[in-house]
C-alpha cells in the first residue's frame, strides 16, 4: 500500500476547482461572491479537511476566455467530514482585479510543482503544501 501524498504537517491549503467551461463562474460571483460549500470527492483527503485549515478557489477552464487561477482564498467550516460530497466552506471570491491568474502563478518557481499544474483534472480537494501556500500568499492582495 502506497503512503497518501498529503499530510497534515505539511498542508498549507486545501484547493478546489472549479471548470468555469461548465458553469459560468463570473455569473455566479458577480451575483454571490462567497462560496459556503463545494462538492469533493469523498475519501481520505475529504476525510482529512477541517475547520479552520485554509483553502483556495482554482477556476479552471478554456484558458482564452478568462484568466484562470486563484480566485479567493477563505476556511473549510465547521461541520467537515461529516457529508461525503461537499464540505462547508467561508471562502470569500476576490474581486476580478485581485485574482492571480494562472500565468503568473505557473511562472513563480516556488508554485511550478503545484499538484493543480501536475493534475488538472484529479478530483476536488486537491492541495498545497505548506511552503506552496506561503508562497502564493506573496500574490495576494494584503
Amino acid at each position: 500500500m502506497t503512503e497518501p501524498r498529503v499530510r497534515l504537517d505539511d498542508l498549507g491549503a486545501w484547493l478546489i476547482k472549479g471548470n468555469a467551461d461548465m458553469v459560468d463562474l463570473t455569473a455566479r460571483f458577480a451575483a454571490e461572491p462567497l462560496v459556503t460549500s463545494w462538492c469533493v470527492r469523498p475519501g481520505y483527503r475529504a476525510r482529512l479537511m477541517r475547520a479552520g485549515q485554509p483553502v483556495v478557489f482554482w477556476a479552471s477552464g478554456s484558458r482564452a476566455r478568462l484568466p484562470y487561477g486563484v480566485w479567493g482564498v477563505g476556511r473549510v467550516t465547521p461541520g467537515a467530514g461529516g457529508q461525503p460530497w461537499s464540505v462547508p466552506l467561508d471562502l470569500p471570491i476576490l474581486a476580478a482585479g485581485d485574482r492571480v491568474p494562472r500565468t503568473v502563478l505557473r511562472a513563480d518557481d516556488r508554485l511550478a510543482d503545484l499538484e493543480v499544474f501536475r493534475q488538472p483534472q484529479a478530483a476536488n480537494p486537491s492541495y498545497l503544501t505548506v511552503a506552496q501556500f506561503a508562497a502564493l500568499r506573496t500574490h495576494l492582495p494584503e
